[in-house]
C-alpha cells in the first residue's frame, strides 16, 4: 500500500508544502510561486493542493501531515525573552502578543481547520477528516533536510540560522535513518541574526536582503573586522559565540540595532533609497569575514570531535555561497552537501523526512549525488497545455523540436540576445537552476549590466551567477567539486583573468564594475569569484544540451544564468507568469519548452483578464 507524507511550513516566512511517496521525494513547492507574494508567510493551501493534485489524490490518502516547529517552544522563548528585559521592549511584546493570541497560540487548531476547508474544496466531504497532525523542531527539520537527502551514510549536521524555537546554531550527528543532537547555541545568540543586523543597517530587508549584503562585501575592504569582535561578539577556540546584546533590539524590539550600534559605527542606519558607500562596503565585507571565521572553526572543532568524514550544511546561513565556498577550500571534511533549500521552505522537506523516518522508523536507501532530484520538484506544463494558453492570448509563437531548437538558442544568446528560459519541473529553493532562468552569454561585457538595469531592475552591483557543464567546471574555476545547486563560490582560473591596468587598481567601490576581469566578464565578481552552478546531463538532460550546444559554437562551456524573475517579485511558476515577465523586461527571446517567443513578434497585451494567473493544470 502506497503511503504519502506531507510536510508543512507557513507563518512566518517563505511558506512551504513537500510530499514524500513511500519515503521518496516527490513534489515540493513554494506558496510564494502561486501566490505570487514574495517570501509568502501565509499557510500554503496552493502548494499543498498543486502537491496533492500533481498525484491524483487528496487529504484522506495522506498518512501524516507534519508541522515543521513547536509553536508552543516559541512562545515559551518569546515570554522568556521579554521577562529577561522587561520593561524594556514592551510595545513590541504588546504587538507579538495580539498576532499570537489570535492566530499563533492555538495554531494545531488554525491549521486543521485550513486543512477542513481545503478537504471541502477538494473533495466537497459533508464531513471531513483531517490526517494525523505532527510537529517537528525547527533545528530538527533543519537537520533532517540536511542529512536525508545527502548521499552520505553518516554525517556531521551543522544547522545555522535566525532562531528556531531556541537554538540559532545546532550541531547533530546522522547515521543510517537516525538524527542525534550534539549541542545547540541558543537565542539570542545568533550568528544569523548578527548578520541580518548588518543587512538591517545597511538598508537592506531582513530575511531577504542578506544575499545583497553578501554580494556587496567583494567591494569593500574588511576594515570593521577588529570593532565587531572588540564589542558586538567574542569568538571562542572552538567557534562557539556570545553577542554583546546591548548593541542589538532584535529581542526586545521592532528593530535590529540599538542606538548603541549606531554610535559605535558612528552613522544611524542607511535608509532603502539613500546611496550605498563606501562604508557600507566595508561594513559588508566585515561581517562576511567573521562569517566565515565562526563557520570554519565550527567545522574544525566537529571533524576533531566526530571524527566522521562529512558535512552537511542548512539553515538560512548555509546559504552564504562565499562561506561556503570558503569551507570547501579549506577541505576540513572530505565532502560537503548542502540542503538547496536551506532556509525555512526546506523545513517543509524536513518535517516530512522525519515523520518518515523518525516517527515511523522506515529504512534509508541513500542515493548516489543525492535524492533531491536536481531540485526539480515543482510544477510542469506540457507543450500541450503551453499551446493551449498561447492560442488563447493570440500570442505568436513557433514551435521548434529539440534537434534544432538548441542550436537556434546559443546561436541567439552567441548574438548577445536574453533568453527566458522555461524548462520542466520548477526549483524548489531561492536558485534558478535551468528550469525557471534567463540566461545569456557570460562572454558578453554588457552583459551584467543589461540583465540587472533591463531585465531584473535591481541593483547594479549584484552579480550573476554561470551555469557550467559538470565535465568542464575544473578548467574554468578553482574548484574540483560539484556545485550542483549554486551554493559553492571560486575564483575563476588565473589564466582566464585579465590583466588590470594601475588606473584600474586605484577604482573603488562601484567603480569596480567598469573593469574587465576576466574572459568571462559577466560571471565574474571583482574578487574574480562566481557562484558556479554544474550543471548535469543526468538530472537536467535540455538545459545540459542548451550548453553544450553553445559550447561546441563557442567554445564557452558556460552560460549566464539568473532567476526568472524582476525585483520584488518570486521566480515564475506558469507560462503566464513567464509571459507577463517576457512582456515587461527586454528580454529577447521567451522559450516555453518547446514553443520560441520573439519579443519584436509580439503585440503589446493590456493588463486585463489575461495576466491573472487562471491557468491550471489539465
Amino acid at each position: 500500500m502506497t503511503s504519502f507524507i506531507l510536510g508543512i511550513s507557513c507563518f512566518y516566512h517563505d511558506s512551504a508544502a513537500a510530499l514524500l511517496r513511500d519515503g521518496e521525494i516527490i513534489v515540493a513547492v513554494q506558496e510564494e510561486r502561486f501566490s505570487r507574494k514574495k517570501h509568502d508567510p501565509g499557510f500554503p493551501a496552493k502548494a499543498i493542493r498543486y502537491c496533492l493534485e500533481s498525484q491524483n489524490i487528496d487529504l484522506r490518502d495522506i498518512d501524516a501531515i507534519i508541522y515543521y516547529e513547536k509553536p508552543l517552544l516559541t512562545f515559551e522563548r518569546l515570554l522568556e525573552t521579554y521577562l529577561a528585559v522587561a520593561p524594556r521592549g514592551g510595545r513590541s511584546f504588546i504587538a507579538a502578543m495580539q498576532v499570537w493570541l489570535k492566530e499563533k497560540l492555538f495554531l494545531k487548531s488554525e491549521i486543521k481547520k485550513n486543512f477542513v476547508a481545503l478537504q471541502r474544496e477538494l473533495a466537497d466531504d459533508i464531513d471531513p477528516q483531517v490526517p494525523e497532525l505532527l510537529f517537528s523542531e525547527h533545528h530538527l527539520s533543519h537537520a533532517s533536510a540536511a542529512f536525508y537527502p545527502s548521499p552520505f551514510e553518516d554525517s556531521v549536521i551543522l544547522c545555522m540560522d535566525g532562531v528556531g524555537e531556541w537554538a540559532t546554531t545546532s550541531a547533530w550527528i546522522g547515521q543510517n535513518n537516525v538524527i542525534k543532537p550534539l549541542w545547540e547555541i541558543s537565542f539570542p545568540h545568533s550568528l544569523g541574526l548578527l548578520y541580518s543586523a548588518f543587512t538591517y543597517y545597511c538598508g537592506f530587508k531582513v530575511n531577504s536582503g542578506e544575499y545583497k549584503l553578501m554580494g556587496l562585501a567583494p567591494y569593500g575592504e574588511p576594515k570593521f573586522v577588529d570593532i565587531i569582535k572588540d564589542s558586538l561578539i567574542e569568538i571562542k577556540e572552538d567557534g562557539t559565540f556570545r553577542l554583546d546584546m546591548s548593541f542589538f533590539k532584535y529581542h526586545r524590539g521592532f528593530r535590529m540595532t540599538s542606538s548603541k550600534f549606531h554610535k559605535l559605527f558612528e552613522s544611524e542606519p542607511r535608509e532603502n533609497d539613500e546611496e550605498i558607500t563606501q562604508f557600507h562596503m566595508d561594513l559588508a565585507a566585515s561581517i562576511q569575514v567573521i562569517t566565515e571565521e565562526v563557520l570554519i572553526r565550527l567545522a574544525q572543532t566537529l571533524r576533531v570531535e566526530t571524527g566522521l568524514k562529512n558535512i552537511c550544511l542548512s539553515g538560512g546561513v548555509a546559504l552564504n555561497c562565499v562561506a561556503n565556498g570558503k569551507l570547501v577550500k579549506a577541505k576540513i571534511f572530505d565532502n560537503v552537501w548542502i540542503q538547496p533549500a536551506s532556509g525555512d521552505a526546506g523545513s517543509a522537506l524536513g518535517a516530512a523526512l522525519i515523520a518518515w523516518y523518525q516517527k515511523f522508523k522506515m529504512p534509508r536507501v541513500v542515493k548516489k549525488g543525492d535524492s533531491m532530484k536536481g531540485t526539480y520538484l515543482g510544477c510542469k506544463f506540457s507543450n500541450k497545455e503551453i499551446v493551449k494558453y498561447l492560442e488563447k492570448i493570440k500570442a505568436p509563437y513557433k514551435t521548434i523540436e529539440d534537434s534544432k531548437l538548441f542550436n537556434e538558442i546559443s546561436n541567439a544568446i552567441d548574438e548577445g540576445k536574453v533568453i527566458g528560459w522555461f524548462n520542466g519541473p520548477m526549483e524548489f529553493g531561492p536558485r534558478a537552476l535551468g528550469a525557471r532562468s534567463i540566461i545569456g552569454d557570460p562572454r558578453n561585457v554588457k552583459m551584467q549590466s543589461l540583465m540587472n538595469l533591463k531585465i531584473k531592475y535591481r541593483e547594479s552591483f549584484r552579480p550573476f551567477a554561470p551555469s557550467v557543464l559538470e565535465e568542464d567546471v575544473a578548467d574554468q574555476f578553482e574548484l574540483n567539486c560539484k556545485s550542483p545547486y549554486m551554493l559553492i563560490v571560486a575564483p575563476v582560473k588565473k589564466e582566464l583573468r585579465k590583466e588590470i591596468s594601475p588606473g584600474e587598481e586605484k577604482l573603488f567601490g562601484i567603480e569596480k564594475l567598469k573593469v574587465t576581469r576576466s574572459t568571462f566578464p559577466a560571471i565574474t565578481h571583482v574578487d574574480y569569484s562566481a557562484r558556479i552552478q554544474t550543471v548535469s546531463e543526468r538530472v537536467n538532460p535540455r538545459f545540459y544540451n542548451l550548453i553544450a550546444s553553445f559550447k561546441r559554437k563557442t567554445g564557452c562551456p558556460m552560460v549566464v544564468n539568473t532567476s526568472f524573475n524582476v525585483r520584488g517579485e518570486p521566480i515564475v511558476c506558469t507560462p503566464q507568469d513567464a509571459y507577463r515577465c517576457f512582456m515587461r523586461t527586454e528580454m529577447d527571446i521567451l522559450v516555453l519548452e518547446n514553443q520560441v517567443l520573439f519579443k519584436g513578434n509580439q503585440t503589446k497585451i493590456e493588463k486585463d483578464e489575461t495576466w491573472k494567473q487562471t491557468f491550471e493544470l489539465d
